[in-house]
């Protein structure tokens, strides 16, 4: 068996949204490339726990179009060597495992796949990595293993599994007997009874045996993947699925397309901390919390108050004799609930968007850019003042306003200009104006990030008026 078949390969699912963590988690920045428990997002923190070059290959990240930049920097934020796949339509959990199974069958025939939900929070490294290794027998043998946790309460909104015999000698590996999703109330208690086990919706499982799983359960969805993969294209180092085979694939989730109706399958009881963080309740279970039950993440202080979580990266924010309240703050929104009725967040940003009050869920004042990011910073009629950084060797792409003018002031770094057939090097506090129609272009050739003011002033400030001549990141 050769070294690359003997390691696990890692595939992080990557592309969804998470609206129940509104205001953080928007549209055009999910939950997932976050930093909702501590300084890395979650999706970073998966990355490291599958950094172990002795046990794991180079992780697979399966993504949408929208999102492919920024895993690709998060990444290498944390030294982590992946391949990015882009998913050219939503097409729920089945049709990215099935893409998953495809893709590590034919790095490794046969070897071993670790999927993984790039949103999840697991507090204990150490302890998954044993859960993992435990599993490890099972998945050689051709079973698809999950990984089980035991319940605290019974909730409805996640899948329960019945363990039945013990496979092997370690009584927290056993065959599963019963595998069902969602459950009402009156059941979830009954499960608990009967000692189920939670889903964390993680998989262990030979990419071959996923496979043929997936050929007898839900045949279309396989075809219709495979035929996307085989077509697949190389994209700026990206892996871009066939967009019109890949639309072929039906919408369904693994647990229904597959999980539910397999029997090649076994489950390891966890004993690592978990959350799906599905909501701000979750959130601050997992948050570190002081003896009053409080949880600070970011610039706050709770005084006198017991219960409560407050999140805010950019603000400081306070409450004060409150009990029991999520209270989240970014730069443009606020968010304040009981917290036990965090789940209505939901309905709140659907709310936001019928009322047209849409982009407030849909990008932040930050909005990343492969070359950087723009932040915007004040916003009028007919003017509005942004902050960009663009990143050592980055540059926007050659382009034209056709509606407003551009100011730029150099506050860190030095910035090639182009205008026209001009070509000028600003350095700090430097400045160039850009004139309506005028064709242009910034890049940071050097060393140390680019940091620039501009002003927009003109008669339409939309993101929209812009015709990109060149561009090297191939946006249309």
């Amino acid at each position: 068996m050769s070294d690359t078949a003997s390691k696990i390969t890692p595939i992080l699912l990557a592309g969804g949204s998470g609206s129940r963590l509104w205001p953080v988690s928007r549209d055009q920045l999910p939950k997932q490339f976050q930093p909702l428990v501590g300084s890395f997002s979650t999706y970073q923190q998966t990355l490291k726990r599958v950094s172990d070059p002795a046990l794991y290959g180079a992780p697979v990240v399966i993504t949408n179009e929208d999102f492919r930049f920024f895993a690709q920097r998060q990444a290498e934020d944390v030294d982590s060597p992946v391949q990015v796949v882009l998913e050219p339509a939503r097409r729920d959990s089945a049709a990215a495992m099935a893409a998953a199974a495809v893709i590590a069958e034919k790095r490794a025939p046969g070897g071993l796949v670790l999927a993984l939900a790039a949103d999840h929070v697991v507090l204990n490294d150490g302890l998954f990595t044993d859960a993992v290794a435990l599993g490890r027998k099972a998945a050689d043998e051709g079973h698809i293993v999950v990984f089980g946790l035991t319940p605290t309460e019974p909730r409805t909104s996640y899948g329960y599994i019945h363990p039945g015999d013990v496979f092997g000698e370690d009584e927290d590996l056993r065959l599963v007997e019963a595998f069902v999703e969602k459950p009402d109330a009156a059941t979830a208690i009954s499960y608990l009874q009967k000692g189920y086990l939670w889903n964390s919706g993680n998989f262990l499982f030979r990419s071959d045996v996923m496979i043929e799983e997936m050929r007898t359960y839900s045949p279309e969805i396989l075809a219709a993947v495979t035929r996307a993969v085989e077509k697949a294209e190389t994209d700026l180092g990206f892996l871009r699925l066939h967009q019109e085979s890949f639309e072929a694939s039906p919408k369904n989730s693994i647990d229904y397309a597959v999980i539910e109706k397999t029997s090649k399958i076994a489950v390891v009881r966890g004993h690592f901390p978990w959350s799906d963080i599905g909501s701000w309740d979750a959130i601050w279970e997992v948050a570190d919390k002081d003896q009053a039950g409080n949880a600070v993440e970011g610039e706050g202080v709770a005084l006198n108050s017991e219960g409560c979580l407050i999140h805010s990266r950019s603000l400081m924010t306070t409450v004060i004799g409150a009990r029991n309240l999520v209270v989240v703050a970014t730069k443009d929104a606020v968010l304040v609930v009981p917290k036990e009725r965090s789940q209505e967040v939901k309905a709140l940003v659907d709310t936001l968007k019928a009322s047209g009050r849409g982009a407030v869920t849909e990008v932040h004042k930050r909005a990343y850019r492969p070359w950087g990011y723009v932040e915007d910073m004040l916003s009028g009629e007919r003017s509005s003042v942004k902050r960009l950084l663009i990143d050592p060797g980055a540059r926007t792409s050659l382009q034209r306003h056709m509606n407003r003018a551009e100011h730029w002031v150099v506050v860190r770094g030095t910035a090639t200009v182009t205008i026209d057939d001009h070509i000028t090097i600003l350095t700090e506090n430097e400045s160039a104006y850009v004139a309506p129609g005028t064709v242009h272009r910034i890049a940071n050739e050097g060393r140390i990030a680019l940091e620039l003011i501009e002003v927009r002033t003109g008669a339409y400030m939309g993101e929209d008026d812009v015709v990109r001549i060149e561009d090297d990141y191939r946006r249309s």
